[in-house]
């Protein structure tokens, strides 16, 4: 891979650090239910969450419900909001060759987290499934062109999403009761 010569961190001195709204139950079973339609079929993943007690909370119920489905997690990696390097826990989320990635977090952590992971490892965001924090605009923005294309997730109302080419695609979330 070659030396790059700009520094994948984002500008952070204007930005907020807005810490996410806590998932909901449509949210994380729309999240098991994309992990469990994927062929090859996943079994292993690595778990990764921004440090803010919403992220925490999300990532310990998807670990207990990925567990409870007989899936298994290599590993837990978490990461800071601000910090002067995401290069230790990107390389850690990187390892292990899971067959998928989970992630819970913030915009701004996880865009930082995102473009270190483009940036200085073989992580592949068609690989990873989020929870709604994750799929929104302003990560998009602050990870930058290319660095998220084709990372899905779960909306907070149990719908999904994909990103890709600069955007976000938003999908209605399925009946659930039986009805169309």
């Amino acid at each position: 891979m070659p030396t790059p010569t700009r520094s994948p961190l984002v500008r952070t001195s204007r930005l907020p650090a807005a810490a996410p709204a806590g998932h909901t139950t449509a949210e994380l079973a729309a999240l098991l239910d994309l992990l469990t339609e994927q062929r090859p079929r996943i079994e292993t993943v690595t778990l990764g969450h921004g440090r803010d007690a919403a992220s925490t909370t999300a990532a310990q119920a998807f670990a207990r419900a990925w567990h409870a489905q007989g899936g298994q997690i290599l590993t837990v990696v978490t990461w800071p909001e601000e910090a002067a390097s995401w290069l230790r826990p990107a390389t850690r989320f990187a390892a292990g060759d899971p067959d998928a990635w989970v992630v819970a977090g913030a915009a701004l952590g996880w865009a930082q987290m995102s473009r270190r992971l483009r940036h200085s490892t073989t992580w592949d965001p068609a690989r990873t499934f989020a929870f709604a924090s994750i799929g929104d605009i302003e990560t998009l923005r602050l990870a930058g062109p290319g660095t998220l294309d084709g990372l899905r997730g779960a909306s907070a109302d149990g719908g999904r999403w994909r990103i890709g080419r600069h955007s976000i695609t938003q999908d209605t979330p399925p009946a659930r009761d039986g009805s169309t």
